[in-house]
């Protein structure tokens, strides 16, 4: 029986390197996904699913409140919480405090430092007696439109109104 001897070692061959180099290339990219996942993580998650949908219910009631008192004269608080959140990107997110006119009744002022544009979830939030309600729409904010809270149905509370 004779013995076969290979002709050349084999790292003198393509096909070895050709492997190695996929190899290397799959190990180099998954971790640098990894590191990219790591470093840059997802904000719109939220890990705790029971709190937010308990949130879920708080925010109908307030939602259901400021339906109830009808928001025409029924409910009159000094100041008024105003927040325009950005659905995508929180560091657009806007907080503006509106304090009630002295000089024009029904009317609330406040002011924002930059210019707010494009599509907002837009939250008021105002106090009567001890309880807060809160009016909560997706409005598309421009600087020459006025925005229209309440003409829009509450969705996801029809069985809560019987």
């Amino acid at each position: 029986m004779s013995v076969a001897t290979a002709a050349s070692p084999w790292y003198k061959h393509l096909w070895p390197w050709i492997i190695i180099a996929i190899l290397a290339c799959s190990v180099t990219l998954t971790l640098s996904m990894v590191t990219i996942a790591v470093n840059n993580p997802d904000n719109l998650v939220n890990d705790n699913y029971y709190e937010a949908g308990k949130g879920i219910n708080r925010s109908l009631d307030r939602e259901l409140l400021a339906q109830t008192l009808n928001l025409t004269g029924n409910s009159n608080p000094t100041t008024l919480e105003l927040n325009l959140i950005s659905p995508t990107q929180p560091e657009k997110d806007r907080k503006i405090n509106l304090a009630r006119s002295a000089s024009e009744p029904g009317r609330y002022i406040g002011q924002v430092t930059d210019k707010v544009e494009g599509r907002r979830f837009v939250e008021l939030l105002g106090v009567e007696g001890d309880r807060t309600w809160r009016m909560f729409e997706e409005e598309q904010v421009s600087h020459d439109k006025d925005l229209l809270l309440g003409d829009e149905p509450l969705q996801g509370a029809e069985d809560l109104k019987k």
